[in-house]
């Protein structure tokens, strides 16, 4: 009589993450169908790829040609980045923005699962956080890219610091996991990032010498071609500095100051947490202090509070938790008057709710850095 091996129970967490793929796809191919305007900035990513591919400047335009005509803004991304979004000018515009959601939600699984293990469920819930579901509005590829990051740091994969690399090429805010893997002693991984990054960038200038010349002389320095600094959704000490000097000219060097005074005790405690085995708490400080001191950090960037409300749960901070799941959820930045000058007419109340991911942020990296120093000293 034959045997009968048992089955082994399906694992719920992959099958939500299953679904929640299949989903993303099935709305994306919706979109795409119906017309429905979603995704300016994958059809940005696109029509950047599409004036690569037809030799168009990059830069000297306000609106890429290849956009579609309720889309209106300019491609801020290195020109590497172009290259890399080349698989996407095959794609109707609105198909596009369904790939790169598909691409997003499975970025989102991959983080959470590296992050607090079999707790997927943890991905439906962190569709609510604003960072995550404005990012999947806008088509963008900041879970892309926080997932490349959290591969290549926490998982240390076989060419560790190529991910890196891959994704400073795409958006330069990545390079500050550069300097956390010098930090935390990963000198060949660090090295492997730099390299990857500093190719890719060696290769458009072979392959568009003037859009490569154009971006690192100008572009690349320039804020206010990405949109107004002081407009509340610039959560960053530059944007919360601009909004706070009524945008004086000064405002960008001070916040510059401050950040550098705050990557001290960041880049410590960092170190400090890596050397006692907390990785993702280490990889946590240097992502916050990296959306701090970016002269621009959208409120769809901070998707890191997704991996930090996995620790917390991870960790049954719940208390912690809930405070950071109400900070993302709540859609506070999004409540108090902005817009125009708007923002230079707050008082106290609404300057604090109006920097609200600034000042969570900052507070949270003196507060664990000051109880880091008293277990150092102790």
């Amino acid at each position: 009589m034959p045997v009968s091996t048992p089955r082994l129970p399906a694992d719920p967490g992959r099958l939500l993450a299953g679904l929640l793929v299949l989903g993303a796809l099935a709305v994306g191919v919706c979109a795409w169908l119906a017309g429905w305007r979603l995704g300016a900035d994958s059809a940005v990513y696109r029509a950047g790829a599409l004036t690569l591919l037809h030799g168009d400047p990059l830069y000297t335009l306000d609106r890429l040609s290849a956009l579609p005509s309720w889309v209106a803004l300019p491609f801020t991304y290195p020109p590497a980045a172009a290259l890399l979004f080349v698989p996407l000018a095959a794609l109707p515009s609105g198909l596009a923005w369904g790939i790169v959601t598909t691409a997003s939600v499975v970025s989102l699984a991959v983080v959470v699962r590296l992050c607090a293990r079999r707790a997927l469920v943890l991905t439906v819930l962190a569709l609510g956080l604003e960072p995550v579901w404005k990012t999947l509005v806008l088509g963008q590829i900041n879970l892309i890219l926080l997932a490349l990051v959290v591969v290549d740091v926490l998982a240390r994969p076989r060419f560790s610091g190529v991910l890196i690399g891959i994704a400073a090429a795409v958006k330069l805010t990545p390079l500050i996991f550069v300097v956390h893997l010098f930090v935390t002693g990963r000198w060949r991984d660090g090295l492997r990032a730099l390299g990857t990054f500093a190719g890719l960038q060696a290769l458009m200038f072979a392959l568009v010498p003037r859009d490569a010349l154009n971006y690192w002389t100008k572009a690349a320095f320039d804020p206010d071609r990405i949109g107004g600094v002081h407009w509340i959704f610039n959560q960053s000490l530059n944007g919360l500095l601009h909004r706070a000097s009524h945008d004086a000219l000064w405002s960008g060097k001070v916040a510059l100051l401050v950040a550098a005074v705050l990557a001290v005790p960041s880049l410590w405690l960092a170190r400090r947490l890596h050397a006692r085995g907390e990785h993702l708490g280490a990889l946590l400080v240097t992502a916050f202090l990296g959306l701090l001191a970016s002269p621009v950090s959208w409120t769809h960037h901070w998707v890191w509070g997704v991996p930090l409300l996995a620790l917390l749960v991870t960790k049954r901070r719940w208390a912690w938790a809930a405070a950071v799941a109400v900070l993302f959820a709540s859609c506070v930045v999004m409540l108090v008057p902005n817009g125009g000058t708007t923002e230079f007419t707050w008082g106290l109340g609404y300057s604090v709710l109006g920097n609200a991911y600034v000042l969570a942020a900052v507070l949270g990296i003196l507060g664990l850095a000051a109880r880091e120093l008293r277990l150092h000293l102790s």
